[in-house]
């Protein structure tokens, strides 16, 4: 993304939530990518993060006080404040602020401020928060009612949280809050004459993301007591394992501005890397080319052809306890690659391009594998699925496969959920309905924990 944060003011505010303390690194980072930042908390905030520290890093007054004698020296300082900034930023923001920001509360500096915000100036908020409290019906309510009004949400990320439980309620990486400021700043600029119709629906699709996380946490919760599963115990076995896995789509190059590829999103892959990482698992993800970011602690490589893909699945096999194989990597490349775009004007009738097999990955690691490692593969079937996936469990002799049905809803490319089967070499078959990709992320995990446990035993 180009970076338009050059001569930039942003106006950021701080609230009583413990990730404040990362916030003089966000302030740090925007001072290094050319913008002017200044500073609001509130006051319980200061418990969180040092005033003098956003001062030393921003090289401006914090604003704590709405009635301090120093900032009253040219009249109405909010009024001023809202109309310095080229847009504003309350990251974390606690539930406390989204409700009196939702309702008109403006009893600290920092509501009187965003209060006084004109509407052509972006207003993004990062909730931060324990999970039940970022569920709980009034914060819904109140996100809701800020997104009318024309904010732009930032859901939280999904992990361990400071109460010790895992769930959404993290302040998301600085790189996706900056990303977001960029993209406002764009829409800001490109659209100031019809700012309010646009945005009110540009967060449209960030309600749905987080719909999804909500019901996959609430979701996850029911089945956790349902089959009395014990987080702790997922984490014993997971721990230090070194897990491999892929995600997302290859591209196959026909010339300097054409490929070949498919929709895969790379949601399935990141819901197993982010969950595995969050049961303390040491995790490789190989991923093809998507949008979706991952945690800065996962080791992520980045490829984009069939071929570069195999590489380096090989290059680490070797070292892993399992393996997940979750990319839709493409069957077929072209023989050929041409070294200059194909002219249209140059081809006389159709335009032949043949395709040759790629290398299959998983039939090539289930060939590698010790009796110690695990090989987990994906199949995408039509038709007779248990069937076809049981002659694919022996063909690639993986342990496990996971069966995407094409003619369900919702079970493939793209989509937030998923509708699978996973069946094993012992003849275990488990039909899922449909469920949203991180919590069959989770039932993927565990299954690979039976399975594994009930070998040893």
């Amino acid at each position: 993304m180009v970076n338009n944060l050059i001569g930039k003011k942003i106006l950021l505010g701080i609230t009583g939530s413990i990730s404040a303390y990362k916030t003089p690194l966000l302030v740090r980072e925007l001072i290094k990518q050319g913008a002017e930042v200044k500073t609001i908390l509130t006051p319980s905030a200061t418990e969180f993060v040092a005033p003098l520290a956003l001062e030393s890093v921003s090289r401006n007054r914090v604003v704590i006080d709405m009635f301090d004698k120093n900032i009253q020296k040219e009249g109405a300082w909010h009024i001023q404040l809202a109309h310095w900034c080229d847009i504003a930023i309350i990251a974390p923001c606690t539930a406390t602020t989204l409700g009196k920001l939702a309702n008109g509360i403006a009893d600290n500096a920092l509501i009187a401020v965003m209060i006084a915000l004109p509407r052509n100036k972006p207003l993004i908020i990062a909730p931060a928060m324990d999970e039940t409290m970022f569920n709980h019906p009034s914060t819904q309510r109140n996100i809701n009612l800020l997104r009318q009004y024309g904010a732009v949400i930032i859901p939280p990320e999904s992990g361990e949280l400071a109460s010790g439980l895992i769930g959404a309620g993290r302040l998301p990486d600085f790189s996706i809050i900056i990303n977001e400021i960029k993209k406002s700043l764009d829409f800001s600029a490109s659209s100031a004459n019809n700012f309010d119709n646009e945005i009110l629906q540009k967060p449209l699709e960030t309600l749905e993301e987080s719909v999804e996380k909500i019901k996959f946490n609430t979701e996850l919760e029911l089945e956790l007591l349902k089959q009395n599963i014990q987080l702790d115990k997922l984490k014993d076995y997971y721990k230090g394992k070194k897990i491999l896995i892929t995600a997302g789509p290859t591209v196959e190059i026909i010339d300097p501005v054409r490929y070949i590829s498919n929709h895969s999103s790379g949601k399935m892959g990141i819901a197993l890397a982010e969950v595995a990482h969050s049961l303390d698992a040491d995790v490789i993800l190989i991923s093809g080319p998507i949008s979706l970011d991952t945690s800065d602690t996962i080791k992520r490589i980045n490829i984009n052809t069939a071929e570069e893909m195999y590489n380096e699945v090989i290059k680490h096999f070797s070292d892993c306890d399992i393996a997940i194989m979750s990319a839709a990597v493409a069957d077929f490349t072209p023989k050929e690659k041409y070294d200059q775009k194909i002219k249209k004007s140059a081809i006389q009738g159709s335009l032949h391009i043949e395709l040759v097999p790629t290398k299959d990955i998983l039939a090539e690691i289930g060939k590698r594998k010790s009796e110690e490692q695990t090989v987990v593969g994906f199949a995408l079937e039509t038709e007779n699925e248990i069937e076809n996936g049981r002659q694919k469990l022996l063909d690639k002799n993986a342990d496990i496969i996971l069966i995407n049905s094409a003619m369900q809803e919702e079970s493939v490319f793209g989509s937030e959920n998923n509708q699978i089967i996973i069946i094993d070499k012992k003849g275990h078959v488990k039909n899922y309905g449909k469920m949203p990709k991180k919590r069959y992320a989770f039932e993927i995990l565990q299954s690979i924990m039976e399975y594994r446990t009930d070998s040893i035993n």
